[in-house]
């Protein structure tokens, strides 16, 4: 089955950067679209970012030009650089795999790491 297992969150000031890194077992990595979504506290779940099988990447306004989505297939791991951050990144991130295509809901997500972007 599918299992995913972010990591690289941690606390950083304003303008700081961070990478976070989600490995994948249990399935073949490239055949699914990856995407990270976050939750901030008292919030409901957004989209941030998704990259498709074929490497096509789309952004949430809000974090389009400082949030970069990649994937190494052989490595089975997706990353998400995260610069010019702001407080209001502050969340737990969440990887997510959908086999396929990117429409619709994922079939697995990852257990959270928590971002937090003091100012």
């Amino acid at each position: 089955q599918v299992e995913l297992v972010e990591s690289g969150g941690g606390s950083v000031q304003a303008g700081g950067s961070l990478r976070l890194s989600c490995a994948a077992s249990g399935w073949p990595f490239s055949t699914y679209c990856m995407k990270w979504s976050r939750q901030a506290e008292g919030k409901e779940r957004e989209w941030v970012s998704s990259i498709s099988v074929d490497g096509s990447t789309s952004y949430a306004d809000s974090v389009k030009g400082r949030f970069a989505i990649s994937r190494d297939s052989a490595k089975n791991t997706l990353y998400l650089q995260m610069n010019s951050l702001k407080p209001e990144d502050t969340a737990v991130y969440y990887c997510a795999a959908r086999r396929g295509s990117c429409f619709g809901q994922p079939d697995a997500w990852g257990q959270g790491t928590q971002v937090t972007v003091s100012s």
